[in-house]
């Protein structure tokens, strides 16, 4: 599991036990769980409709072995079924938003049932827009019941009549690999619950989330030209595990994600132009578009590496990037090249002459 998160849990768990500090646990508990979800939300928005039922450790042990698509709905069906079928005493997000219908799931259960090529199956089905917003909103409604919790709840035991309650509701597959759910959940207090469906399992799930999707992303970057069409490498980028760059269907690049099809202005303008990248485009210096934008934080750095892969070409700029990878520590090129073109220009001719 991620160090860093690891960590957040331990402190939540904590101050999770004692009355003083449980107001603090809840509210960081939000707080991880929002960071978290931006990781799901990042997927979602970047990746294409094939990414999420493709299985690259498929016949492995791990949470990894899954989908994408799985992941998501196996996380947020047992939190809406922990939720509100057992704590709040109300009815499922899954109901309520019929969002069975509009995610055109044929189960209702948290697939704990299905195996292997199953879970490709079922994920083929899943509508990833409308499995999002679930998603979504079952997180924003687990975090208004927690924020409504006291402390004197943090004790409260389920009992065989609850154990009936979900069995009779259909929600947990009577499978042997699922029907263990219900006694796991009601074996806990609502503190344990916390611990583990709300948190730790997200942890998880979404750590194997992020091994699927930079496999994914290694495997299509695989032959495909690692400069992009701005100037920047791919291969040096600090986006590089989350992003299969702007020449795949696994683009996460920054100007890409706020358009519906992927496609930076610069992407677009170079496919206009039947060009190769912006590095060929006579009007490199004066253009304003994408990533050249004046306000972008970036502009200046992108252009300069554009200009020196124009004069020395993508094999010599692609050298130098491992040199100045070598000689600093940096994950962002305006960090070591600047805000000046003509500057971060003659930098990299300095690198490349030494």
């Amino acid at each position: 599991m991620n160090k860093e998160w690891s960590e957040k849990i331990k402190r939540i768990q904590v101050l999770l036990d004692k009355e003083t500090t449980y107001k603090d646990a809840i509210e960081l508990l939000i707080e991880f769980r929002k960071e978290m979800f931006e990781q799901i939300s990042q997927i979602v928005n970047g990746y294409p409709a094939k990414a999420f039922y493709q299985m690259p450790f498929a016949n492995t042990e791990g949470y990894h072995s899954k989908t994408l698509a799985y992941s998501i709905w196996h996380i947020f069906r047992i939190e809406d079924i922990v939720a509100h079928s057992l704590i709040a005493g109300d009815e499922q997000i899954l109901m309520t938003g019929d969002y069975q219908k509009k995610i055109g799931s044929p189960i209702i259960t948290t697939g704990n049932e299905l195996q292997g090529q199953e879970i490709a199956e079922f994920s083929k089905k899943l509508n990833i827009k409308y499995l999002y917003e679930y998603a979504r909103e079952v997180m924003l409604s687990t975090n208004s019941i927690l924020l409504n919790l006291e402390y004197s709840q943090m004790k409260t035991r389920y009992s065989v009549e609850d154990k009936d309650k979900l069995a009779s509701i259909g929600c947990v597959s009577p499978n042997e690999n699922a029907i263990w759910l219900i006694d796991y959940w009601c074996n806990k207090d609502i503190r344990g619950l916390i611990k583990m469906p709300f948190s730790r399992h997200w942890s998880m799930h979404i750590e194997a989330m992020k091994r699927i999707k930079n496999k994914l992303c290694k495997n299509v970057r695989k032959g495909v030209d690692p400069v992009a069409y701005c100037g920047l490498s791919c291969n040096h980028c600090f986006l590089g595990e989350w992003c299969g760059s702007c020449r795949t269907e696994y683009n996460v690049c920054s100007f890409a994600t706020i358009y519906e099809d992927r496609r930076c202005p610069n992407m677009v303008c170079c496919m206009d132009k039947k060009i190769d990248g912006c590095y060929e485009c006579s009007d490199l210096e004066n253009c304003t578009k994408g990533f050249y934008m004046p306000d972008n934080d970036g502009a200046a750095s992108a252009k300069a590496q554009a200009m020196f892969i124009r004069k020395y070409g993508k094999k010599a700029f692609l050298k130098t990037h491992d040199k100045l990878h070598e000689r600093y520590d940096f994950s962002k090129t305006q960090e070591i090249l600047g805000q000046d073109v003509y500057e971060g220009f003659k930098l990299l001719e300095k690198e490349y002459s030494n």
